[in-house]
């Protein structure tokens, strides 16, 4: 396999793990939504993918694990969360576990946050920046957006100083990347492709 199909491979991938996952978190926060508790089950999911999935390794391999069966993942299950958790979300990752999906509780998680949020007419919005920005920046950010994509914002800033300089703005699958190493990056591929050009001609 080249790497242009290892890497179509993977997008397909990946499109196709998203729309399942997309799938899922529908039928979580209509689960939710019937008995009014979708805020508690979104923050009690991100809290399980937050303080459980991204700090146990172990534990996140053991329920992706197709070698594990599913009485012994449903056993841990119960142990570790029945009566612990809201019960629509612990009937949420009995009915991932009856399918084999949970694996994709992380993508799960971001898709019912994203939908929940679009319902509402917001929108999360990952930032990078080089330096830390301050609320005129902030704010400046916010409008421009809003202008955009006429939705509220919600930022989530984070600090990167290899950036070198300016801004990456993530929002879904659209990514503005005003970078200063990303500049550098395009200038490069484009001084490698003239002198391929020039070399093949």
């Amino acid at each position: 396999m080249t790497d242009s199909d290892q890497t179509h491979h993977a997008t397909v991938l990946d499109d196709a793990t998203r729309q399942v996952a997309r799938i899922y978190a529908e039928a979580l926060l209509a689960a939710a939504d019937k008995q009014h508790q979708t805020q508690e089950v979104l923050e009690q999911l991100e809290e399980l993918v937050r303080d459980v999935l991204a700090r146990d390794s172990a534990f996140t391999l053991f329920l992706a694990s197709a070698v594990v069966s599913r009485e012994h993942k449903r056993e841990t299950l119960r142990r570790a969360f029945e009566g612990k958790i809201n019960d629509i979300l612990y009937r949420f990752l009995l009915v991932l576990n009856d399918h084999d999906r949970l694996g994709i509780l992380r993508e799960t998680a971001v898709l019912a946050r994203d939908l929940f949020e679009r319902r509402g007419g917001r929108m999360h919005v990952e930032v990078t920046a080089a330096v830390t920005l301050d609320d005129e920046q902030q704010e400046r950010l916010r409008r421009e957006l809003r202008d955009k994509f006429r939705r509220e914002p919600i930022l989530s800033v984070r600090v990167d100083p290899e950036l070198l300089g300016g801004l990456v703005v993530k929002v879904d699958d659209w990514v503005f990347d005003d970078s200063v190493r990303a500049r550098l990056e395009r200038i490069r591929n484009q001084l490698i492709e003239k002198g391929s050009w020039v070399h093949a001609h």
